[in-house]
Parts: structure tokens; sequence; C-alpha cells
């Protein structure tokens, strides 16, 4: 299934139920801040499950207490499409229920 980058418009729209995220260089990009370690590290495995779940997936970046997540979409010539929407909303889930969000 062929994928077509978003306008800056339909971008923008995404971005607005997505509080925290930003575009930068093509790319969805957020960081979590955690109380320690192992929270930032839980982050990591639970996202990277959805993303096996969804076939679609981020940069991740563990620091001790901080998680780095950038997207776009690779066969979209490096550009946001819907794909990485559906990716941001999915890791907001997560991170809200392990009460980070």
């Amino acid at each position: 299934m062929a994928v077509e980058p978003l306008t800056d418009e339909e971008i923008e729209r995404g971005l607005a139920d997505l509080p925290g995220w930003s575009l930068r260089d093509d790319r969805l990009v957020r960081t979590y801040s955690f109380p320690g370690h192992l929270a930032a590290a839980r982050l990591v495995a639970e996202v990277a499950e959805a993303q096996e779940e969804l076939g679609h997936h981020s940069d991740l970046t563990l620091g001790y207490n901080k998680v780095g997540v950038s997207v776009n979409t690779h066969s979209a010539g490096g550009k946001v499409t819907e794909l990485d929407l559906r990716l941001a909303r999915r890791v907001e889930e997560i991170a809200r229920v392990q009460g980070v969000a």
C-alpha cells in the first residue's frame, strides 16, 4: 500500500490532537520525561511492541530518564504521512497509561 506525504495543513491538524509533538526536519518528534530510568525503558519496550503491531517504526532514543521519539515514512521519501500520525497517537496512549502524558 503506497502512502502519500501529508500537506503542511494536514500535519498541523494532526498535531492539534498531539500536545507536545512537533514537526522538525520532516519528522514528528516528542521527548518524554520520567522519574527514573526503568520507567523510561518501559515506555520504549511498550512502544516497540505497538510498532510491531502497526508495522510502522519510529526512532527511539533512551536516556537515563528521557525517551525521544522521531518518526517519518521512508517509503514516502522521508516525509510525514498518516502512518506517522497514527503511530504518534498510539505512543500518546501508551504514555498516558504510564502517567507521563
